[in-house]
């Protein structure tokens, strides 16, 4: 295992720059998430921590090492693709042996940690198969096992889960999670899916047009985004957001006035005002909307709500008798609001 480090790191495709002078730390041992939108500059990233992409600027270090000029096979990482990238003439056994024998390694240790990652994996009765024969779930495991014999330093994951169905990826979510758990080998995982991101990562780093956003754990992003960009793209359903004035102690909006915490700015701001669809209640009394969607889940309800020409999500535990032209009233938590200045996009308080 080991710690990576990103200092100032600049990438370039001639003119255009893709990468602005990043810089973050990653712990020995951490499982670390790069999330941001297509083009954002995260797979470039992992890319060029694999030394599959030439560094504009800047170092990068795997175990206080610079490994800027350094071959990818002599990085002492193993990455696992989107594509899965198996040798369709080779058996799953000789798929995960692959890489140990090109370095000449003992056949029988060989054997030996091809069969313990095959454990692991639930890969044991695959072993004679060929990639044909198998599944996309198998032949996503059959990869991870690849680099888990390799016994890596890092292990390196580019969005592998998105040629999947939705069931399984959120089975394979669970099993790259645990395996993760039990090797505790240091992870950078480059994912789009912000749901990924959240239920996997111990910290995630969110990328937005070759710069750094905001850098903090799950729980830290959701409930305090640092600006809107982080605000509108954690959390599923996304926050409602919409333009306001801060005005005695609320934000004016939508024609009602909103809760916001105590000391956030001064009369007249401009800004805007978020809150979460989990973090709006029905009520009594309180701001009025109308009801224009109701969509039961089951254990939830998701209702699509309309004030004036903005619309909001509202989602609610249990289940509504309000119909689609019905009146409601929204109650809300000061505490749970988020403002962000509407010039800079900064979180407010």
């Amino acid at each position: 295992m080991a710690a990576v480090s990103f200092k100032n790191i600049q990438k370039a495709y001639g003119k255009v720059k893709v990468l602005h002078g990043l810089g973050f730390d990653i712990a020995d041992g951490e499982f670390v998430v790069l999330v941001g939108p297509s083009g954002c500059g995260k797979s470039t990233l992992l890319r060029m921590l694999a030394g599959l992409e030439e560094i504009t600027g800047g170092e990068i270090l795997i175990d206080g090492k610079v490994v800027n000029d350094l071959e990818s096979k002599d990085r002492d990482i193993a990455m696992v693709f989107q594509s899965y990238a198996l040798y369709p003439h080779m058996t799953v056994r000789e798929n995960m042996a692959f890489s140990l024998r090109l370095r000449k390694a003992d056949a029988t240790a060989t054997a030996q940690r091809v069969d313990k990652a095959a454990r692991i994996l639930n890969l044991d009765p695959l072993l004679d198969r060929y990639p044909r024969e198998l599944s996309g779930g198998q032949r996503q495991r059959v990869a991870m096992g690849r680099a888990i014999v390799r016994d890596p330093k890092v292990f390196l994951f580019d969005e592998p889960l998105s040629n999947l169905d939705a069931k399984l990826r959120v089975a394979m979510r669970a099993e790259i999670k645990a395996l993760h758990q039990r090797l505790k080998t240091t992870t950078v995982y480059v994912t789009h899916d912000q749901i990924e991101a959240m239920t996997m990562a111990d910290r995630i780093v969110v990328m937005h047009d070759g710069i750094i956003e905001q850098i903090g754990t799950p729980l830290e992003l959701f409930d305090r985004p640092g600006n809107l960009f982080v605000a509108q793209f954690i959390g599923s359903p996304a926050m409602n957001v919409f333009e306001g004035t801060l005005r005695a102690g609320a934000v004016e909006a939508l024609g009602s006035r909103w809760p916001v915490p105590a000391g956030l700015g001064q009369d007249g701001h401009a800004v805007h005002y978020g809150i979460r669809p989990t973090d709006l209640m029905l009520g009594d009394s309180g701001i009025a909307a109308q009801v224009v969607v109701v969509e039961p889940t089951g254990a939830e309800t998701e209702l699509l709500l309309q004030i004036g020409e903005e619309k909001l999500v509202l989602v609610m535990h249990g289940r509504t008798d309000a119909q689609p032209g019905d009146t409601v009233h929204l109650t809300m938590d000061a505490a749970k609001a988020h403002v962000f200045d509407r010039a800079s996009g900064a979180r407010m308080g």
